[in-house]
């Protein structure tokens, strides 16, 4: 009879018990994720009933508590009730589904347009069902992470270019001959940076080397081209091939969208596994995004103050001599440098009445962690003056790469006198 060899296998669990970081941080009061908040009025938030400056959310527009918006998410959960209960493929489309869908196709310049459930769902679906067995996805390498994981569920090969490096993504354009296709993939602002691609280079390397353009626009959408994204600004909708889109940030609600050419989105809609084994959106989110196009239509001002408002942020911040990095956008990091500092300031900002958004690595590169800041149309001048006096009393308790020491009060506070 042989002897039976007992198998030896490490636990599967073992890396959770393993990972102590984040209790560590807990106990000692500097843990900033999954904050519970008690209220949002957009730009002020309660947490553990102290009323806070918000300048973290992606609210842009400041949409989320426009009356309208309210109106139609309610009426539409009165007349739809709470969800669809099935996924589009199947029973979950209603007709304002594909209303949405003919609105958002003619507001992003497209033909047509598939929306999803979220935008993490419409970039992994896109993705894995356009890029097949001998195709090349290039992507930026702060690309959105729903990029890099719609790869993972592809067929072909995932290769990356440095940021925004031109040289660097032709190099590789050059080197892609042997494959059948190539998707070159990047984001028209950048959500950590704020900062926005060159996208008329990259439309010409695209054209130059037969290779097809995804536009990752979920920033830019409600924030550049009079709200209209980032082909809109540089004047190229008719030259990028696919654009994706979100509504969980100008557009105050949960979902996410894929617009192209008519063929193009309707192959997506019928090999894209996100969108056919997934419940579809709400009516209440898809009535909202409908109440937001209108907004944006009869309220054109709304992105000039956010506009504004950024400008003037970014004056203080500037002056307060934070590295801003290369933002370009209501999106603004402040570069810190370290977890303990970034966790450390994100604490004592939240003490002096501010909530931002701490990020370390991996969504920010060792040496660059950062505090992420962003803006909306519905500050107030009086809201964003006491955010720069919170930057200004933390100033001088950390170290973080100030490049102009020296400034006094005065001078630091001056630029509130200017526009």
């Amino acid at each position: 009879m042989k002897e039976t060899q007992e198998m030896v296998r490490s636990d599967v669990f073992a890396k959770c018990h393993q990972f102590t970081a984040a209790k560590e941080a807990i106990a000692r009061g500097v843990y900033p994720y999954f904050q519970p908040l008690d209220d949002s009025e957009g730009n002020v938030v309660t947490l553990r009933g102290q009323q806070l400056i918000m300048i973290g959310s992606n609210n842009y527009l400041g949409l989320t508590t426009h009356p309208k918006v309210r109106e139609a998410a309610i009426t539409a959960i009165e007349r739809y009730g709470t969800s669809c209960t099935g996924s589009r493929f199947l029973n979950g489309t209603l007709a304002i589904h594909h209303e949405l869908d003919h609105r958002m196709a003619e507001f992003m310049g497209h033909e047509a347009a598939a929306c999803f459930s979220t935008g993490y769902q419409a970039n992994v679906g896109a993705i894995s069902a356009l890029v097949g067995k001998n195709d090349l996805l290039l992507a930026d390498k702060e690309a959105h992470a729903s990029i890099i994981d719609g790869s993972a569920l592809a067929a072909g090969t995932l290769k990356r270019f440095r940021h925004n490096d031109l040289d660097h993504l032709e190099y590789i354009l050059q080197g892609a001959k042997d494959y059948s296709g190539v998707l070159v993939a990047i984001d028209g602002i950048y959500s950590m940076g704020g900062d926005i691609a060159p996208l008329p280079a990259i439309v010409e390397l695209c054209k130059r080397y037969g290779a097809r353009l995804m536009l990752d626009d979920a920033h830019g959408l409600g924030v550049l081209g009079n709200g209209r994204g980032t082909a809109a600004h540089f004047g190229l909708e008719k030259e990028v091939d696919i654009t994706m889109g979100t509504f969980s940030k100008s557009f105050a609600s949960l979902g996410g969208v894929i617009a192209g050419s008519e063929t193009v989105i309707h192959y997506i809609k019928h090999f894209a596994r996100s969108m056919i084994f997934s419940a579809s959106m709400p009516a209440a989110n898809v009535c909202t995004v409908l109440a937001c196009l209108d907004v944006i239509a009869t309220e054109p001002d709304r992105v000039q103050r956010l506009w504004e408002n950024t400008d003037y942020i970014r004056r203080r911040l500037t002056r307060l001599g934070y590295d801003l990095g290369n933002s370009e956008s209501p999106i603004i990091p402040v570069i810190i440098g370290s977890n303990e500092l970034t966790f450390a300031m994100w604490k004592s900002l939240i003490e002096l009445g501010v909530y931002t958004n701490p990020v370390i690595a991996p969504a920010a590169p060792p040496g660059k962690q950062l505090l992420r800041t962003s803006y909306m149309a519905s500050h107030t001048r009086e809201q964003l003056s006491l955010a720069g006096d919170a930057f200004l009393a933390v100033r001088p308790l950390f170290e973080i790469g100030v490049k102009t020491p020296g400034l006094t009060e005065e001078m630091l506070r001056e630029d509130d006198t200017q526009g």
